[in-house]
């Protein structure tokens, strides 16, 4: 049996740790406790049984569906709390949770294992994420209002695999009351968890890199967050080894802080040449070592060499 690396037992920790209450996946009851205020930086179901948290999608959700009703009301609650914790977080790690503390992640990554024929996925498919952030978490919940002024939640409603997964099944087993009300709606979302479950299966973390719209908005912090990969060019060999561990696909020397990377470090443990790291610190112009060959060569006045390559 392969030995667990220090990120799977860290992967593991942060799912008992948000997910703490076991018995209450028998008993079917929801954990109401004041840490369900709290929004954890990972996409972890509210309604889920053991949950502590809260996930910040759903609760971002919420507040822009009733912000109409509120602003009528007079009263302001635009999330600015779900907002500002992001931010914060994002600022911080970047998109770190992703790769070392996502539950869900973590099952992507497992199931990924199972044998069979695998698939790269097109790397247009990473711009459908920001597109369901729009529509589902910002544009829908705020225009499509019921008679009472508030808008739903649509991505947690209609699409949310980790939501139907860590909830509604063990929701739906577990109380006969909750199962007299199955409808068409659950079968969707149980249809729409088979589905992902089968493409994580044959792609490597498919729901991160073309759906999670918490994904969206922390990588938007990647360049600019304290924690950074840091790539030496003046070791690199150019011999690829980075990119072909990279979990999503990336070609590291050139996007060490690409909005795509979930911070696991694997690259840094493939690199034979050890001129791939990281740093927590905040940052200003590039050091000579994080400056791409050509940019340095540009700089003294010099034509670029080739690229390295590693000593025959």
């Amino acid at each position: 049996m392969p030995r667990l690396t220090r990120r799977r037992w860290v992967q593991i920790l942060s799912t008992v740790v948000l997910n703490p209450i076991v018995p209450n996946y028998f008993t079917g009851t929801i954990v109401q406790a004041q840490s369900k205020g709290i929004c954890v930086p990972v996409l972890n179901c509210y309604s889920c049984p053991a949950a502590i948290g809260a996930c910040p999608i759903g609760s971002l959700q919420h507040a822009v569906a009733s912000i109409r009703f509120r602003l009528s009301t007079g009263e302001f609650q635009a999330g600015l709390y779900v907002l500002g914790s992001l931010g914060v977080v994002g600022s911080l790690v970047g998109r770190f949770p992703c790769g070392w503390l996502c539950p869900f992640g973590l099952l992507q990554e497992v199931l990924h294992k199972i044998p069979g024929p695998k698939l790269r996925l097109p790397r247009i498919l990473k711009y459908l994420k920001y597109i369901i952030l729009a529509l589902t978490v910002f544009i829908l919940p705020a225009l499509v209002l019921n008679a009472a002024g508030f808008g739903d939640t649509w991505f947690c409603k209609w699409i949310c695999p980790a939501g139907t997964l860590e909830a509604g099944l063990p929701l739906v087993a577990a109380d006969a009351d909750i199962r007299s009300m199955v409808g068409l709606l659950f079968v969707w979302k149980v249809a729409l968890l088979v589905a992902f479950v089968l493409w994580m299966i044959v792609s490597l973390r498919p729901f991160c890199r073309t759906i999670c719209p918490l994904g969206a908005i922390l990588g938007l912090f990647n360049k600019i967050s304290l924690l950074r990969l840091t790539v030496d060019h003046r070791r690199c060999l150019s011999c690829g080894s980075c990119s072909r561990a990279c979990p999503v696909d990336l070609d590291v020397p050139t996007q060490p802080n690409s909005p795509e990377c979930i911070r696991c470090l694997k690259c840094i443990k493939a690199c034979d040449a050890g001129c791939i790291g990281y740093r927590f610190s905040p940052h200003g112009p590039a050091a000579e070592a994080d400056r791409p060959v050509e940019q340095e060569a540009a700089a003294a006045g010099s034509p670029p060499d080739g690229p390295r390559r590693r000593p025959g």
